[in-house]
């Protein structure tokens, strides 16, 4: 029993060592991600959100969108994600770097919205909000219920979702 603390002691600095290791590799490697120049120069990407975005992206929480939708698009070898024409290129960590809340996504059973607004137009975008039917999503439900101010946050946050830009980690699809 004299040995007891001892022991706690151990254990504790056993699992604490390694997890303490691990974020703070993980903080050095991450922590710094910024914003930075294409491979010519020019604007820093990723872009910042405009705040009808930011308003946007509490709406799209709050319909709960982030249970149907991923915004990652994966890699090849992990899915078709870049042949089905859903990014120009793969993910990578930079592409969060600004995010307050990272909206990864729990299951993808609508398309993934990583790049949508690089790929669809302000009208597709409020006509598969008001009536999903006429634009071909059969499964997608109506947001008629929104308010326009909403509605109009909503569609710019989508609008915002673009991952056309190169990244020095991830280089564009020719």
């Amino acid at each position: 029993m004299k040995n007891l603390n001892t022991l706690l002691a151990g254990v504790f600095l056993a699992v604490a060592l390694p997890f303490g290791a691990l974020v703070l590799s993980g903080q050095s490697q991450l922590g710094g991600l910024g914003r930075a120049a294409g491979e010519e120069g020019g604007a820093l990407f990723p872009a910042r959100e405009p705040g009808l975005a930011i308003q946007g992206r509490a709406v799209y929480v709050s319909l709960g969108c982030v249970s149907c939708h991923t915004q990652q698009v994966r890699p090849a070898g992990q899915g078709s994600d870049l042949a089905r024409g859903l990014g120009a290129r793969p993910s990578v960590a930079r592409d969060y770097a600004l995010q307050p809340q990272v909206l990864l996504g729990e299951r993808r059973l609508g398309p993934d919205l990583a790049n949508y607004g690089a790929r669809s137009s302000q009208i597709n975008v409020e006509t598969l909000l008001t009536d999903p039917a006429s634009s071909g999503a059969v499964w997608h439900p109506s947001y008629r219920f929104v308010d326009a101010a909403q509605r109009t946050a909503l569609v710019a946050y989508l609008k915002s979702l673009r991952q056309d830009y190169p990244s020095p980690e991830a280089k564009l699809k020719k």
